[in-house]
């Protein structure tokens, strides 16, 4: 091996060995930042501090509340349709473009077809009605 192959070799890993290095300085600085809060942090439990906080009211009833789900399923729908408008910004973008126009109008159509039979498909189970 020639003296140039060895120091394009170790140049390119010196890189690697940065990161590492900057990888395991992060790591030991949360390791003493939270160490250092356990240590000086005062320890005093009183029945108090033992009870379930809820916005400052002291807890009444089990630990457990019933939620509905329809509110979950209402954002994970509205997530849905917020990444759909991110994609089709740039999209649009490139479909001006020359020599992009047929294959590009053809991946949308897919996509917006995969998230229309999505949509279709929360619409059958009766997702979408709120009663």
């Amino acid at each position: 091996m020639t003296a140039a192959a060895t120091d394009g070799t170790t140049a390119y890993f010196d890189g690697y060995g940065l990161v590492g290095l900057m990888a395991v300085l992060g790591v030991l600085f949360v390791a003493v930042a939270f160490g250092a809060g356990r240590l000086l942090r005062p320890v005093v439990p009183t029945p108090e501090k033992l009870l379930t906080y809820e916005c400052g009211v002291d807890p009444v009833g089990e630990g457990w509340a019933h939620t509905q789900v329809r509110y979950y399923v209402y954002a994970f729908l509205y997530v849905i349709f917020a990444v759909d408008s991110v994609f089709l910004f740039p999209w649009a973008t490139v479909f001006a473009a020359p020599g992009y126009g047929a294959a590009t109008l053809v991946e949308m159509f897919v996509f917006l077809g995969f998230l229309a039979v999505g949509l279709l498909y929360a619409w059958k189970k009766g997702v979408l009605e709120w009663t």
